[in-house]
């Protein structure tokens, strides 16, 4: 059960999360956190040690969030083929209702760090590699399914995957065209259905 002051710590970041991936961090002051919260500026810095840690622990908030609804998505399939499909039609909806407001999470993320904030561009890196580690056990559970072609590079495979996802979600947002992100899906899902399938 959580204390009093885990509790505070707990609501001040998932009031923050939304700011900082809307604002970025430079656009997101401890009074966009303060009116947020409803809390006082000792009431925040009681619990953090700067807009840094409050930071890092929003960005880790986000990621943990979104990777919970993928699992919640891929672990209702059996099959890795039906996994990787549940992952492209996450995406299909995420790209219109982001989980957290402001849209993609690691994508701003990687954006507004860049070489401005190590720690956060850092933060982006680690869930870059999970997103990746994650879309590489769906090739290799099927490929030892029987599912897909034995022989595929999985690592590659998934990195190709999750660039053009972000990469999509990138162009979709510059170009205001939600329908361009449906092709990008519909390109997956066909690589995986008459290329990579056995």
């Amino acid at each position: 059960m959580q204390t009093k002051a885990e509790k505070t710590r707990q609501f001040i970041i998932e009031q923050a999360a939304p700011i900082f991936n809307t604002k970025g961090y430079a656009g997101t002051s401890m009074s966009d956190i303060m009116a947020a919260t409803g809390l006082a500026k000792g009431g925040i810095y009681g619990n953090f040690a700067d807009k840094d840690e409050i930071a890092a622990e929003a960005f880790d908030y986000s990621m943990s969030v979104i990777m919970g609804q993928i699992r919640a998505k891929t672990s209702l399939e059996t099959t890795a083929i039906g996994k990787l499909k549940a992952i492209l039609d996450f995406y299909r909806v995420y790209v219109v209702r982001p989980t957290i407001d402001g849209g993609c999470v690691l994508l701003n993320t990687a954006i507004d760090a860049d070489d401005s904030y190590p720690f956060l561009k850092k933060k982006a890196r680690v869930a870059l590699a999970s997103l990746i580690a994650s879309m590489e056990r769906c090739f290799e559970f099927g490929i030892k399914n029987g599912e897909l072609k034995p022989g595929i590079d999985t690592k590659r495979e998934a990195e190709m995957f999750i660039a053009q996802i972000e990469g999509g979600i990138m162009m979709t947002r510059i170009s205001d065209n939600k329908k361009l992100f449906g092709g990008l899906m519909d390109h997956l899902q066909s690589r995986i259905e008459n290329e990579l399938k056995r």
